[in-house]
């Protein structure tokens, strides 16, 4: 297995923000193996590809005008990590939610991510 180079991690990591924000789940789909495995520290469960798609037709049915703010990559063994902040419009008022993500990348596709945020801070989503 050969190590990513900046290039490939930015390349990827682009890939996925854009095709998120986009809503275009197929794009999503495309960037993560098909095995993948995505994980969050609030609920600690293991989601496939498909429940991952579920999960941000949700967000976008639950806020507007997403986008990924003040982003900072680096490389780590197996893939990179990936702090950033998720802004956009929600029912409840303005998101603003920073989180950090741990990436494991093989042949160009995300195999495994594990995203670390504070609920808390997501609360606006789902306020009526």
């Amino acid at each position: 297995m050969s190590a990513l180079t900046e290039a490939e991690m930015h390349s990827i990591a682009d890939r996925l923000l854009g095709a998120i924000t986009a809503a275009h789940a197929d794009a999503v789909r495309e960037v993560y193996a098909p095995d993948a495995s995505i994980w969050h520290n609030f609920d600690e469960v293991d989601q496939t590809v498909d429940q991952n798609l579920a999960t941000l037709v949700d967000l976008h049915q639950r806020a507007s005008g997403l986008q990924y703010t003040e982003i900072r990559r680096f490389l780590a063994p197996g893939g990179f990590v990936q702090q950033h902040v998720l802004v956009g419009q929600a029912a409840g008022g303005p998101l603003h939610l920073p989180a950090m993500i741990r990436f494991w990348v093989e042949g160009g596709r995300i195999t495994r991510l594990e995203e670390y945020l504070d609920t808390r801070q997501a609360m606006v989503l789902y306020a009526s």
